[in-house]
């Protein structure tokens, strides 16, 4: 496998090695040793998830305020526009965004670290997106940062009409979190 650099510190693209052959394909989507080695972390998860979302549905900027998750993410079908923004305010990228196109057919992965906010874009007609996580999902302590934040400029696609839970829709500025 290749662990390729995003412009996010500690934020890596994961390209796994694939065997294919006349009766589909194998690949390893996670081997304790091998990811914590390559990303050069202690990495234990304690939940998977896995969601399924139609074309044009923006899920997230989402975070946990106290007790940030280790988000290890891909796409088992269709297709997403993935988006980290780094909230350590210790990091030389704090506030810093970047994104990825992630999807069934190119099989990447994406290593979103502890203290970033993560949301996608879901790019075709189904996307079923999993990850893993390093804590457990604590719904008191979840924030969100709103999507479309002027301060952060993420540049989503233009001239779509988003689905947007009205929570996301709802949800504080990055001024308003983190100053």
């Amino acid at each position: 496998m290749k662990i390729l650099e995003t412009k996010l510190q500690d934020c890596f693209l994961i390209d796994p090695v694939v065997f294919e052959d006349e009766r589909g394909f194998f690949l390893e989507t996670f081997q304790l040793q091998r990811y914590s080695d390559y990303l050069g972390q202690d990495i234990q998860f304690v939940q998977d998830n896995h969601s399924q979302s139609y074309k044009h549905c923006l899920r997230g900027l989402h975070f946990q305020k106290n007790k940030p998750q280790g988000k290890l993410v891909r796409v088992v079908r269709g297709s997403v526009l993935d988006v980290a923004v780094d909230l350590r305010t210790n990091s030389a990228t704090f506030g810093q965004w970047d994104s990825f196109n992630l999807s069934a057919d190119n099989k990447m992965q994406a290593w979103i670290p502890p203290g970033f906010a993560h949301g996608f874009l879901s790019t075709s007609e189904v996307v079923d997106f999993e990850y893993k996580c390093t804590d457990y999902y604590d719904a008191n302590d979840e924030g969100c940062i709103h999507w479309n934040d002027p301060l952060l400029q993420i540049n989503w696609p233009s001239g779509i009409n988003f689905i947007i839970s009205s929570k996301d829709d709802a949800a504080e500025s990055f001024q308003a979190q983190f100053g």
